[in-house]
């Protein structure tokens, strides 16, 4: 709260009546700000509270160093510390893992005869070389004695069409990697003198990326195949003037995205399920239903079927027709179970732990719940009174309580404090307070009691989403600055390079160097998919 000016010191032989009257008149003010910027302050919190607004950022003081001779940008050394000319020893140590293209041997003006050779004092200049480089290839014609024309034949080794490797590979970088937009990147290459048109420029980001599409495709199979848990999340994803999702799954390993028009379990399922369409009754599946509560008659109807595998989705809906399956709700049931039973079939591995902010289409086999988003349930709690408060607060003491005695779990899985936890947890939703709303979140969050403590079960597993919604935001940022996607090819690619940029992240692999292996078709940057197998090291 900002301080008011003192009001002035005035001699007691000045004070007149009247003056006397005006102190007295300005003190009465100054209690009345004061008052009012309080009730300002609380106001202004409680608007930041229902805005769901961030808190004020603490912002430490700078500790920049004192020695400003440590900071020397001319590459001389101006420190007692380094005598080297290379600057710090920091960046010394960072300069000898540069590549170097040129060296130049610069000796002293005026060297006296018999002087002695002491050896060489390095300094490094980095530049970089931004520039066209055109290559004309005269392509020689013949004419045989038999009167056929003969003409030299190109190979792209160097080049694809009229654009080479390099060139191509910045192109996709900047717009996929650096989120650069279409008009700039042309604007940018006429500038610096390529003679390139916009529609060149789609298909270099678009078209002919079959390659891209099938690695970023087997990705999904190959990270859930070699994780123990994933993380899942969704956002918006508007393609060809139409809303539509974008689905995230992935772990520290890998990131793999897939835009579809609706969400739902099944469609979940059905990207889970990769490229494969059929459906699958068995066990599993029937286990499914079961556990949706599918009614008795078209229940035993598929318990009772003689046909348990369906090659596609126009034999699976014959089939429910043909057997008066089709009631909308017993039609989703059904649907859901023959496709957990093709992925178990197919060996999806069944322990796997799908980690999610408790959006219903995630919740299938062994599901666990972010503790962060389950906090958040309480956090758009507004207290009506200041018992509300204090017993919202309390709540929220014991949530973390609980937060930071699993994290010491997961470091060290011990039976007692798994007890403690448990108990702990349930005592924490027996709570009655004053404040209904406040009871009916504890009863919300007992009701998810299996998947929030799952990991004292599975201590392998995190305690949060955090990982998924920040991959996810990599997504939302090119959504924000290029829109929407109007064609097919333009969304596969979207899904595609966000995967293949964010798994190459998490493998420790430049992306500018990826890129640029598979679009020259070296292949001297490993599978990304054997990586996540553990078969060869990244490079």
């Amino acid at each position: 709260m900002k301080k008011l000016p003192p009001i002035p010191e005035i001699p007691e032989e000045e004070k007149t009546p009247v003056v006397r009257l005006l102190l007295a008149f300005m003190e009465q003010q100054q209690e009345i700000i004061q008052n009012q910027q309080v009730e300002i302050d609380a106001l202004k919190t409680e608007v930041a509270k229902l805005k769901k607004l961030p808190p004020k950022p603490k912002i430490r003081a700078s500790k920049l160093p004192k020695d400003d001779d440590n900071d020397n940008p001319t590459g001389h050394s101006g420190s007692k510390k380094n005598n080297s000319g290379n600057g710090t020893s920091k960046s010394r140590k960072r300069k000898k893992k540069l590549a170097i293209h040129k060296t130049t041997v610069i000796k002293p003006d005026n060297l006296p005869e018999h002087s002695r050779f002491l050896g060489y004092q390095d300094y490094f200049v980095q530049e970089l070389l931004i520039k066209p480089f055109n290559t004309r290839y005269r392509l020689a014609r013949y004419k045989t004695p038999d009167g056929d024309t003969c003409i030299g034949k190109l190979s792209f080794d160097t080049h694809i069409g009229h654009f080479g490797h390099t060139l191509q590979s910045y192109i996709v970088y900047q717009y996929y990697h650096q989120r650069v937009t279409q008009p700039l990147i042309i604007q940018q290459l006429t500038e610096l003198g390529f003679d390139i048109s916009t529609g060149q420029i789609n298909e270099i980001l678009i078209h002919d990326k079959d390659h891209f599409h099938t690695e970023k495709n087997t990705l999904l199979t190959a990270g859930i195949n070699n994780s123990t848990y994933i993380h899942v999340d969704d956002t918006g994803s508007r393609h060809d003037g139409k809303n539509g999702y974008c689905t995230h799954v992935g772990n520290e390993t890998f990131a793999w995205f897939s835009s579809t028009r609706y969400k739902s379990r099944i469609n979940f399922l059905q990207l889970l399920r990769g490229a494969a369409v059929d459906y699958t009754l068995n066990d599993a599946a029937l286990d499914y239903m079961r556990a949706e509560k599918l009614p008795h008659k078209p229940l035993s109807v598929i318990e009772q079927s003689h046909q348990t595998c369906f090659d596609n989705e126009e034999a699976w809906k014959y089939y429910l027709q043909n057997n008066s399956i089709i009631t909308q709700r017993h039609v989703r049931i059904a649907t859901e179970g023959a496709l957990l039973g093709a992925l178990i079939n197919s060996g999806f591995p069944s322990d796997l732990v799908i980690v999610s902010d408790d959006a219903g289409q995630f919740d299938i086999l062994l599901h666990a719940l972010c503790w962060i988003h389950a906090d958040r349930v309480f956090q758009r709690i507004l207290p009506l009174n200041e018992r509300h408060d204090k017993e919202l607060n309390w709540v929220h003491t014991q949530i973390w309580e609980l937060f930071y005695d699993l994290k010491q779990y997961k470091l060290e899985p011990d039976d007692p404090l798994k007890s403690a936890i448990a108990e702990h947890f349930d005592e924490l939703c027996r709570t009655k307070t004053s404040f209904e709303t406040l009871n009916q979140a504890l009863k919300r969050l007992a009701r998810n009691k299996t998947e929030l403590l799952l990991v004292l079960e599975r201590p392998d597993i995190p305690l949060h989403n955090n990982l998924s919604e920040n991959d996810i935001r990599e997504y939302v940022i090119k959504r924000k600055i290029s829109g929407s996607t109007r064609s097919k090819d333009g969304q596969l690619c979207r899904d595609t390079f966000v995967s293949l940029k964010k798994t190459c992240l998490k493998q420790g692999i430049s992306f500018w160097d990826f890129i640029n292996d598979r679009i020259s078709k070296r292949n001297l940057i490993p599978y990304l998919p054997e990586l996540l197998k553990g078969k060869v090291c990244a490079v």
